[in-house]
């Protein structure tokens, strides 16, 4: 009987720690982070072949650059919630921990402007037109791109 409780609530708490992170909704329509690329250049008149597989090189290079940084954030928050749920929360702690989430992130949109850029210098005049460099929301869930565009 011990045995079976002692492993029932181990369960439950890594359910408890893994949930926060599992189930991270963000604002908008998708859940937590939500680093889709392919919002970047979805509404591009037909990329030629070199265009294409210049972009997708763009953004493989900037996934590989985002993805550990991602992770970080995700560790970061599920820290920040265990700080925030403890019987007696430090402020101070909790707030480094804000903070460092804050500078994650700002990392990660500073490589989302970046890529935008390097997208950009790809395309012609005609393709420009359809392509916004601030359209598109890249990031943090989002509102399907009507934020900052033009």
């Amino acid at each position: 009987m011990k045995k079976t409780t002692i492993i029932g609530l181990g369960l439950v708490l890594v359910l408890a720690l893994v949930a926060p992170v599992a189930l991270a909704c963000g604002p908008g329509f998708s859940r937590g982070f939500s680093m889709r690329p392919e919002l970047v250049f979805r509404d591009i008149p037909i990329l030629g072949e070199k265009q294409f597989h210049k972009v997708e090189a763009l953004e493989k290079v900037f996934l590989k650059e985002v993805e550990p940084i991602q992770h970080d954030v995700l560790t970061k928050r599920t820290e920040l919630r265990i700080l925030e749920m403890a019987p007696d929360p430090d402020p101070t702690a909790v707030e480094a921990e804000q903070k460092e989430i804050r500078t994650l992130r700002s990392e990660i949109q500073e490589k989302v402007i970046n890529l935008r850029f390097e997208i950009w210098k790809v395309l012609n005049p005609e393709q420009r037109a359809h392509f916004k460099v601030f359209g598109p929301i890249v990031g943090f869930g989002g509102d399907g791109g009507t934020k900052g565009s033009s």
